[in-house]
């Protein structure tokens, strides 16, 4: 293909070159042996795990790596609750503002209406017919007592004050609405300060984060794990290439690598194969190595990647990029 017939752009669809070179819609691209994470890897800092300890789900992690990310954790988690323990104070004392102001509204009303507001003529004279009638059916010289109920009046007072502080909010409803966020005016941005759902929803509990989904994890609940090594520094079965002392596992001798199956014994830390556990280790329900006595729930799976190939797992990265747009 000539340099004119890649350069040209008057034609109306993209050439292969063309597309080339843009960088919006989807890409895919097949990952291959290198993109992948060792079986014997960190999840966390990717490189050959030192002091390797596993979560119940088989995860596997450096020591360093996954303290230092729990750590991490515990302090936001405590700055989150301080955060939502100031949030909470503050919404009670403007509660607490808001009800003070709601019943200075019901005092100066009542005041209003004591100072402003008589009786009208029909009034006192309903009044005066109905202290009549009650005097000529009580007897002379009985005097009424006047009872008073404190209860009755501290539920009108609470249901006063409910409505003073629902107005309240309505008017202040209504002097929000009309100032609208705005960028250009300093005082009018859109305030970014945390609020109490952003802070609920905020982890409170320290996580595995490789895990889809993410599941509690505790410092107590790590695992440690030994891997077996195979004698040879220039083993090309983890398929690095580096040199590093590979693994195998103790029963059948046969090498570890990302498209062998693998357990984990809980109690004793020794990683086996799915053949051997399969075969050896769940009819006795005992560690090959060790012959230490293993429960069901004592046998956990190992984590790991694919190898680029459709027999150890599949793998394909997607970027999308934003439309174009002419």
């Amino acid at each position: 293909m000539t340099k004119h017939s890649k350069n040209n752009t008057a034609s109306s669809v993209f050439s292969y070159s063309e597309y080339k070179r843009l960088d919006y819609g989807t890409k895919r691209q097949r990952l291959g042996n290198e993109s992948m994470r060792r079986f014997d890897a960190c999840s966390l800092c990717l490189q050959r795990a030192r002091e390797p300890l596993a979560c119940p789900s088989g995860h596997l992690f450096c020591k360093e790596c996954i303290y230092t990310d729990l750590l991490q954790q515990r302090s936001d988690i405590k700055r989150h609750k301080s955060i939502l323990a100031s949030i909470q104070k503050q919404e009670e004392e403007e509660r607490t503002a808001a009800l003070a102001a709601a019943r200075e509204r019901v005092l100066k009303d009542f005041e209003r209406g004591q100072l402003n507001v008589g009786k009208s003529l029909k009034e006192k004279a309903d009044a005066a017919k109905g202290a009549s009638a009650s005097d000529a059916a009580e007897p002379r010289g009985v005097k009424r007592k006047f009872e008073f109920d404190s209860s009755v009046v501290d539920e009108q007072m609470r249901i006063a004050e409910e409505a003073a502080l629902r107005k309240i909010e309505r008017e202040q409803a209504e002097a929000r609405k009309a100032k609208l966020p705005d960028f250009w005016l300093p005082s009018l941005m859109p305030d970014a300060a945390p609020t109490k759902e952003k802070e609920k929803d905020a982890q409170m509990k320290t996580m595995c984060r490789i895990g889809e989904p993410a599941h509690p994890l505790a410092m107590k609940n790590l695992i440690p794990v030994s891997f077996t090594p195979d004698g040879s520094s220039s083993s090309t079965s983890n398929g690095n290439g580096t040199g590093e002392e590979g693994a195998m596992c103790p029963s059948c001798k046969k090498a570890l690598s990302n498209n062998t199956f693998m357990f984990l014994m809980a109690p004793c830390s020794h990683v086996i194969c799915k053949t051997c556990t399969d075969t050896l280790v769940k009819p006795a329900m005992q560690c090959v190595q060790c012959d230490k006595t293993l429960k069901e729930k004592d046998l956990i799976e190992m984590k790991r990647e694919g190898t680029g190939f459709a027999g150890g797992g599949l793998a394909e990265a997607k970027k999308k990029g934003v439309a174009f747009q002419g």
